[in-house]
C-alpha cells in the first residue's frame, strides 16, 4: 500500500485531527480538528511533513507518490468549491502556507491569491462583479510570488506601490481604484520580467508546484533556523504545507479579516481580545503596514459576525483547554476561520491563564503546573521601570504596551546592527516595522519599538514569545533615514539612549532605573502549587521528602534576595569571592607572599574576624535553613594580579622588599592553572587556609546560634579526587571546628562533604563517600575536565558544534546526559551504597537549567542549587519534573 502523504478537510469531514500534530503540522492538524467539530473553515488539504523530511533526503525531490496524491486533493477541493483553479470562466484561488509541528510566528512563507493570471483574473471580476478586489489579488499574488519564490525584495514592489499612490494622491491602499490597481499589476510584472527574466507564469500548476517547493525550501531559510536555534527546537521532520481554498477579506467594506486571542495575551485577562482590518488581507495585519482597529470596533460594524465569532471562540478555548490565537476573514459578510492554535503568551499571562483555568475547573493544578513553562517565570521577573525614578521622568511618546517589562539601551536601526552589538552595549531595536528576517536582531536587543503595527504585528508576536519589552505602533516615532529618528518631535541618533516600557507603552529619554518585581499574587499562588507538587516526591533512593532548590550566594543580599524567591539554603557560597572585598585582600596577599606558616598564620588572624562576619550575615539570613560553604578553591596567582602601583603598595604595608613580591607572583605562575594548584590542594599544602575557613564557619555558626537562630553549615572541601586528600583534611576541619564549639559551649551541628568535580572522584564515589557526608556536583568543572573543553576558550568553536550539529546543546548551559551525566549517577549511586543517607546536589549554573534539573530528578538527587535570579525558574522545573517522571 502506497504511504498517505497528503490529507484532505472540508465540509465537515477530515483525514486528520489534532493528535496529528506531528505528521499535519500544528496548523494542519488544527484546520482539520475545526473542520471535524462544525467550525467554519474553508476546504483545503495538507501535504505532511514527512514529505519535507523526504524532500531534504533526496536532495530537494519529492516521493513519486506526492504529486499523485496533491491533484487527487485538488480534485476534490474543486468539487467541494465548484470552481476549477485555472478556469478562466469560474476560477478557483487557493493560499498556500507553512506549519510545523511547533509554531514558528512568520519564520516561513506564506502565498495567497495562488491561481490568479491574467485569465483568471477577468474571470474573477465577471464571477464576483467586482473589478477592485481582483485586480488587488491579483497585484498582492504577484508580490508574494516574487518576494517568496524569486527571491525579489519586498520592498521594490512597496516603492512601486507608494510612487503610485503619490501620483494619485491618494495616502491609503484602499483608496486606489480598480483601473489604479491593473495599472500597479503592469508594473508588478514589469519589475518581476526585469529581475527574474522572464514573464510572471500564466500555468496556475506550475504557480502551485513553486509555491510549495518554496515553503518547503523555507524551513531551511536562515531565519527560520535562526528561530529554531533561539528556541532551542529540535527533532522537527520539518514544515508541513497547507492548500487552502482562498477567501477574500479584500472584497470591500463587508470584508476584512483579523487575529484575536481567547484571552488577553499580554495580561492574561479573560477578555475577547484582537484587531482587525476591513477590507484587507491577513498578511496587511500580520506585517504592520496599515495599524488595525481594536475588535471591538467589529462588534459595532458587524454585530452578527461579531457574536459569530464570539461563540466560535468560546467553543475552541473549550475544545483546546487552553487560550487561542485565531485568524479570521470575513467575505462579503460569512466568517471563516483560517487558523487556530494554542497562543504565545506572556509570562504574566501564562501564569494568570493557568491559574484563573484551574479556578474554572477546565484544568487540573499538575496541567496549570506543565502549561507554565520556565522562560515564562524568568520573564514575570524581568527589570520593571523603577516607580520613584519614572515618577520624575516625562514620556517623549505613547504606543501599544505589546509586551511587558522595561529595558533601557542605545538606538540600533538594524538588526545586523543590533547582532554585531551583542554581548558588548545594551540596545533597543527601533523600526518602522519589524520583519521575520530580524529574528536575530530582535533576540540580541534588549527590547523593540515600532512606529506602525498592532498588537498582533510581527514585532508584537515575537516580542511576547521571547519576553522582550516591546512598544508597537506609537506614531510619535519617525525614521529618518538609518542613522537617525524623531521620537515625540526630538531627534535621536544611532547610539542615543532610550528607555521603553512595554507594560504601558511609554517611550522615554535616557536611562531611566530599573527594578527587579516582586513575587505576588497569581505568581505567588502558581509557585505555591508548584511546590506542593515538587515536595511531595517521594523517591526509594532519596533520604528525604520532596526535591529541593537551593541557591548559589556569596553575600547577605544574594541570601536575601534567595530566600525571597523561594530558596530552601544555599548549595554554594564561594568563599573565593569575599577575599576580594578592599578590607581583606591585602591581608590576604600578605598571606599569599608569606614564606612560612607561621607568617601565613599571622596574616590570617587579621582575616578571621572579617571572613567569620561574611559566615555571619549570611547565617542569619539563612536561619533554619542549610548553607554550603565551599572553602578556598581558586589557584593563588589570581589574586596576586596587581599592578605596580598595587605591588609598591603592597610592599610598605607588608614589609616586604617589593622585588621579592615579584619573584613570589612569578613563581605561582603555572602553565594551567584550571589543573593546578588549586582546591584541596592548596589546603593541603597551605592547611593554614582551611582551619581559618573553618574556624571562621563555627564562630559565625556559634553567635547566630546565641541569637536563637537554628544555623546549619555544611563545609564544602573542591577539587577532590583521592580519598585521602578528603582524609587529611577533614580530619583538621573537624578538629578546628569541634574546638570553636567546645570553647563556645554552643551545639551546632555541621556536615563535612566534597565537590565531585574531578572525572576521578565520580569513579571512586564509595570511597571517598565513606568519608563525605554530602557530595555537591560542581558540574561546570566537571564537564570541563570531561570533554577536555576550557570555559574560557570554548567560545571559539562551540559555536561550529552547534550549527553542525555535532552537539546538541552548550554542556556549560545544558548537563551533557551522555557523558557527564554518566559520571554523576554513577557517583550518586555509589555514593549512596556506601552511605544510604548522604546528601546529594548540583550547586554549577546547570542547576538553573530545567533539562539538567529533569536529569538531577531522574538519577535521585535531593537539590539542585542555581543562582538567586533563577531560583523560581528552578523551581517550576523541579515540579515539572516530578509530574513529568512521577513521584
Amino acid at each position: 500500500m502506497s504511504p498517505k502523504y497528503v490529507y484532505f478537510f472540508g465540509q465537515g469531514k477530515a483525514e486528520g485531527s489534532a493528535k496529528m500534530r506531528d505528521l499535519l503540522g500544528g496548523k494542519g492538524a488544527n484546520l482539520a480538528e475545526m473542520t471535524s467539530i462544525g467550525i467554519p473553515v474553508p476546504p483545503g488539504f495538507t501535504i505532511s511533513t514527512e514529505v519535507c523530511e523526504r524532500y531534504y533526503e533526496n536532495g530537494k525531490q519529492y516521493p513519486p507518490e506526492v504529486r499523485e496524491q496533491v491533484e487527487e486533493a485538488l480534485a476534490k477541493l474543486e468539487k467541494a468549491m465548484g470552481r476549477k483553479l485555472g478556469d478562466p470562466e469560474n476560477p478557483l484561488f487557493v493560499s498556500v502556507r507553512s506549519g510545523a509541528a511547533i509554531s514558528m510566528p512568520g519564520m516561513m512563507e506564506t502565498i495567497l491569491n495562488l491561481g490568479m493570471n491574467d485569465q483568471t483574473v477577468e474571470g474573477f471580476v465577471r464571477q464576483t462583479g467586482n473589478p477592485r478586489v481582483a485586480w488587488d489579488s491579483y497585484r498582492r499574488f504577484i508580490q508574494m510570488f516574487g518576494s517568496v519564490v524569486k527571491g525579489i525584495p519586498h520592498e521594490e514592489f512597496e516603492k512601486i506601490l507608494e510612487g503610485l499612490k503619490k501620483e494619485r494622491g491618494v495616502e491609503l491602499d484602499t483608496d486606489l481604484t480598480a483601473e489604479d490597481l491593473k495599472e500597479l499589476v503592469s508594473r508588478y510584472k514589469e519589475l518581476y520580467k526585469e529581475k527574474v527574466g522572464e514573464e510572471f507564469p500564466q500555468d496556475v500548476k506550475s504557480q502551485l508546484w513553486a509555491a510549495i517547493d518554496a515553503v518547503f525550501d523555507s524551513w531551511d531559510n536562515e531565519r527560520a533556523r535562526k528561530y529554531r536555534e533561539i528556541n532551542n527546537i529540535r527533532g522537527l521532520k520539518g514544515t508541513a504545507v497547507n492548500v487552502q481554498a482562498m477567501v477574500f477579506g479584500n472584497f470591500g467594506d463587508d470584508s476584512g479579516t483579523g487575529v484575536c486571542f481567547s484571552r488577553d495575551p499580554s495580561t492574561g485577562e479573560n477578555v475577547f481580545y484582537g484587531e482587525f482590518l476591513m477590507n484587507a488581507q491577513g498578511e496587511d495585519v500580520v506585517a504592520g503596514i496599515r495599524t488595525p482597529e481594536k475588535l471591538s470596533g467589529l462588534a459595532e460594524k458587524m454585530p452578527e459576525v461579531y457574536a459569530q465569532l464570539e461563540e466560535v471562540k468560546n467553543r475552541l478555548e473549550r475544545h483546546y483547554r487552553d487560550m487561542q490565537d485565531m485568524e479570521f476573514t470575513i467575505e462579503q459578510g460569512t466568517l471563516y476561520l483560517l487558523q487556530t492554535r494554542n497562543g504565545k503568551r506572556t509570562g504574566r499571562a501564562a501564569v494568570k491563564i493557568a491559574v484563573d483555568m484551574v479556578k474554572e475547573g477546565l484544568i487540573s493544578r499538575e496541567e496549570a503546573v506543565m502549561r507554565v513553562s520556565p522562560e515564562h517565570i524568568d520573564q514575570l521577573l524581568h527589570p520593571m521601570l523603577d516607580p520613584e525614578a519614572k515618577k520624575k521622568a516625562r514620556a517623549l511618546a505613547k504606543g501599544l504596551n505589546a509586551s511587558p517589562g522595561a529595558a533601557t539601551g542605545k538606538i540600533v536601526f538594524t538588526a545586523r546592527r543590533a547582532e554585531e552589538l551583542a554581548g558588548v552595549e545594551k540596545v533597543i531595536l527601533v523600526r518602522k516595522e519589524t520583519s521575520p528576517e530580524d529574528i536575530g536582531g530582535m533576540h540580541a536587543a534588549q527590547g523593540i519599538l515600532t512606529s506602525t503595527g498592532g498588537m498582533t504585528s510581527h514585532a508584537a508576536v515575537v516580542a511576547r514569545g521571547m519576553g522582550k519589552p516591546s512598544v508597537v505602533g506609537c506614531k510619535d516615532v519617525v525614521i529618518l533615514d538609518e542613522g537617525r529618528c524623531k521620537i515625540g518631535g526630538r531627534e535621536f541618533k544611532e547610539g542615543d539612549w532610550i528607555t521603553i516600557d512595554g507594560t504601558t507603552g511609554e517611550v522615554f529619554e535616557g536611562q531611566i532605573p530599573l527594578v527587579v518585581p516582586e513575587i505576588r499574587g497569581e505568581l505567588q499562588e502558581f509557585l505555591g502549587w508548584v511546590d506542593e507538587i515538587r515536595l511531595s516526591a517521594v523517591r526509594e533512593n532519596c533520604p528525604e521528602k520532596g526535591f529541593r532548590v537551593r541557591t548559589n550566594a556569596d553575600t547577605p543580599q544574594d541570601a536575601r534576595r534567595a530566600r525571597e524567591f523561594g530558596a530552601e539554603g544555599i548549595g554554594l557560597c564561594r568563599t573565593e569571592h569575599m577575599f576580594f572585598d578592599k578590607g581583606k585582600i591585602e591581608a590576604f596577599r600578605e598571606m599569599i607572599i608569606a614564606d612560612t606558616p607561621e607568617a601565613r598564620k599571622k596574616s590570617l588572624e587579621k582575616l578571621l574576624p572579617l571572613q567569620k562576619e561574611d559566615f555571619v550575615g549570611i547565617f542569619q539570613e539563612m536561619a533554619g535553613l542549610p548553607v554550603t560553604i565551599r572553602l578556598l578553591d581558586p589557584p593563588l596567582h589570581e589574586f596576586v594580579l596587581m599592578s605596580e602601583t598595587e605591588i609598591e603598595e603592597l610592599s610598605r604595608s607588608a614589609g616586604v622588599p617589593a622585588e621579592k613580591i615579584r619573584q613570589r607572583i612569578e613563581a605561582l605562575h603555572e602553565m594551567n592553572p584550571m589543573l593546578g594548584h588549586r582546591g584541596c590542594r592548596l589546603g593541603i599544602t597551605y592547611p593554614e587556609i582551611y582551619e581559618m575557613q573553618a574556624r571562621a564557619v563555627m564562630l559565625a555558626a556559634c553567635e547566630v546560634a546565641k541569637e536563637g537562630k537554628q544555623v546549619y553549615p555544611e563545609v564544602m572541601i573542591p577539587l577532590v579526587g583521592m580519598e585521602k586528600e578528603l582524609v587529611f583534611l577533614k580530619e583538621r576541619i573537624v578538629k578546628v571546628m569541634e574546638e570553636v564549639k567546645s570553647s563556645s559551649g554552643v551545639q551546632v551541628s555541621y556536615r563535612v562533604g566534597t565537590m565531585i568535580e574531578v572525572p576521578r572522584a565520580a569513579l571512586v564515589a564509595e570511597k571517598i563517600a565513606s568519608h563525605a557526608e554530602f557530595f555537591s556536583f560542581g558540574t561546570n568543572d566537571l564537564t570541563q575536565m570531561t570533554f577536555g573543553f576550557s570555559r574560557d576558550d570554548v567560545g571559539s568553536f562551540l559555536p561550529a558544534y552547534l550549527q553542525m550539529e555535532i552537539l546538541e546543546a552548550d554542556p556549560f548551559a545544558s548537563l551533557d546526559e551522555e557523558g557527564v551525566g554518566q559520571l554523576v549517577k554513577l557517583a550518586a549511586e555509589k555514593g549512596r551504597k556506601a552511605r544510604p543517607g548522604i546528601k546529594l546536589g548540583i550547586c554549577g549554573e546547570h542547576g538553573g537549567d530545567p533539562a539538567s534539573i529533569d536529569f538531577a530528578y531522574r538519577v535521585g538527587l535531593d537539590y539542585v542549587s542555581c543562582s538567586p535570579f533563577r531560583v523560581p525558574i528552578a523551581r517550576l522545573a523541579a515540579a515539572q519534573a516530578v509530574i513529568r517522571n512521577g513521584k
